[in-house]
């Protein structure tokens, strides 16, 4: 709930003190707030146009204490991922293994689906396919309704947002409780989760603090994290109990095994598959791998990528209904066979739901997960919402520094910033970017790809930056002046430079000095 700072190392706790952990949340110091600041929000959805995801970050990065704490909240979680990662000596043989196993099984996805569901249901489980996510969340309310159930207990679950669930289950008259307490805080504020892992990260103390005063009636001054946490258990935990039903996500779902297996830290899934004996689990059918052998592999690399700590709390293994009780299994696809036969964009199906890539990417940590205006944020959002709505999400693979750090940190290997590059070349085929920048970006593209009109027209540019009105350079069209100054035009360019200097046959003329500084040229 509140940002980390740089921890304390191993080994240099306070004398007499325990050593603290060096991982996760245990390594984590609060920051302390610095007076009230509202708490930005997502974007304006405007039926039938696309998200101005720049609008909301700009708003995001207005906010100097969100801001600030969301950077070095997830930067923190980013570094002790890279802790974890060099403890392994075989981290890159792990991660190439994780990437094969799951380009094994979408290659071979029917065989793996149907060997799942004939396992499944030896084991006693229900299996039910939905082709989308109106069909998934009929299926979850006609299982209740059957059983005359008016109350589900869920723990985290990013399929049941892409759904739309929780929305479709109140308007049919069944009452859903969020047991994840980041869930919980975001479900209490009517707002979707900025980050598939932790989802009230763009939260501060002094937010979470003002949610649960108005909707469950706490001190609205009191922002102690363990007094926020456990008023919202006392308040939570007798509807857990009173519960008809209780729905869990799925990490990991082995054929070989007809089971499912979901990672968590607070146990909230195994309250919501064992409470109640009616559970329910929502599956999107990319998230099978062939053998029980294989999870060692993915386990080893989830939580070290996610949160830079060896392994989740909870490791928990549901392979039939509990004695007397029933579980049902939701395959979901919702796209994903689609998806599966796009060729350049299939690979993101790998994706573990780490969040990885957006703990290390520069644009999401300062510009907040709520600014996409997706169910998936960050990176893998760029490059896995064009898939359900190219329109709509037109404009988010353009937030982007391409800097691919985003698919070194991923441990199944997905060529993330590849795909966003690709993601940019559809949509401007696609007529899905604005006309301005369309024009603008073949302008770019007709002198980049000429040397000689490259290097003629950098001069043009240097005299006219030097010698032009400012209100011309920084204005609503030039959007790289929003926020920075123009760095400083240099009289010559490096090749003007290398020219006079070493001349046609590349060699030093008499008399030359050192090379001057260049500033703001790569030419």
């Amino acid at each position: 709930m509140s940002a980390a700072t740089p921890q304390t190392p191993a080994g240099k706790s306070p004398e007499g003190a325990p050593e603290h952990l060096t991982h996760a949340a245990g390594a984590s110091v609060t920051m302390p707030p610095r007076g009230p600041e509202e708490q930005p929000r997502g974007p304006v959805i405007r039926p039938g146009r696309p998200v101005d995801q720049s609008e909301a970050a700009k708003r995001f990065m207005a906010a100097p204490q969100h801001l600030a704490m969301h950077d070095q909240r997830l930067w923190d979680l980013r570094q002790k991922r890279d802790r974890q990662m060099h403890g392994i000596e075989e981290w890159e043989e792990l991660r190439q293994l994780a990437s094969d196993i799951k380009m094994h099984t979408l290659t071979h996805l029917d065989h793996y689906l149907a060997e799942f569901e004939r396992n499944a249901l030896a084991n006693g489980v229900k299996v039910h396919w939905a082709r989308d996510a109106g069909e998934h969340n009929a299926i979850v309310v006609d299982i209740m309704r059957a059983r005359g159930a008016k109350r589900l207990i869920k723990s985290k679950s990013m399929l049941t947002e892409e759904c739309g669930f929780r929305e479709y289950a109140a308007e049919h008259g069944v009452e859903v409780i969020e047991t994840d307490l980041g869930e919980r805080i975001q479900q209490l504020d009517d707002e979707a989760p900025s980050h598939v892992v932790v989802p009230s990260v763009h939260k501060l103390r002094t937010d979470v603090a003002a949610v649960f005063a108005r909707t469950l009636g706490t001190d609205p001054d009191n922002a102690d994290a363990g007094y926020l946490a456990e008023q919202q258990r006392e308040t939570t935990r007798p509807l857990i109990l009173s519960a008809d039903a209780g729905m869990t996500g799925c990490n990991f779902a082995v054929a070989e095994t007809g089971s499912v297996v979901v990672c968590t830290n607070e146990g909230n899934a195994d309250l919501s598959a064992n409470t109640t004996g009616l559970h329910i689990v929502s599956m999107g059918i990319e998230k099978l791998i062939p053998k029980l052998e294989n999870l060692a592999v993915f386990v080893r690399l989830l939580s070290r990528s996610a949160l830079g700590s060896p392994i989740t709390q909870y490791t928990s293994h549901f392979r039939g209904p509990r004695k007397g009780g029933e579980m049902h299994i939701v395959l979901v696809d919702n796209g994903r066979t689609d998806r599966l036969g796009m060729e350049q964009f299939w690979t993101s199906l790998k994706c573990i739901r780490c969040g990885a890539c957006m703990n290390t990417c520069p644009v999401f940590r300062r510009s907040g997960g709520l600014s996409y205006g997706a169910t998936y944020t960050g990176p893998i959002g760029l490059i896995i919402d064009p898939t359900f709505n190219r329109h709509k999400y037109s404009t988010l693979p353009f937030a982007s520094t391409m800097n691919g750090s985003c698919t070194n940190v991923c441990p199944v290997k997905i060529n993330i910033h590849e795909q966003i590059a690709g993601w940019r070349k559809v949509l401007s085929e696609n007529h899905e970017i604005p006309a301005f920048k369309k024009n603008m970006m073949k302008a770019a593209g007709a002198i980049l790809s000429s040397p000689r009109l490259y290097r003629a027209s950098l001069p043009l540019a240097d005299s006219a930056l030097r010698h032009l009105p400012r209100f011309i350079i920084y204005n609503r069209m030039n959007t790289w002046t929003r926020g920075r100054e123009m760095p400083h035009t240099p009289r010559e360019t490096f090749h003007q430079w290398y020219k006079r200097e070493r001349g046609k046959d590349g060699k030093k003329g008499k008399g030359s000095g050192p090379s001057p500084k260049v500033e703001g040229d790569a030419s």
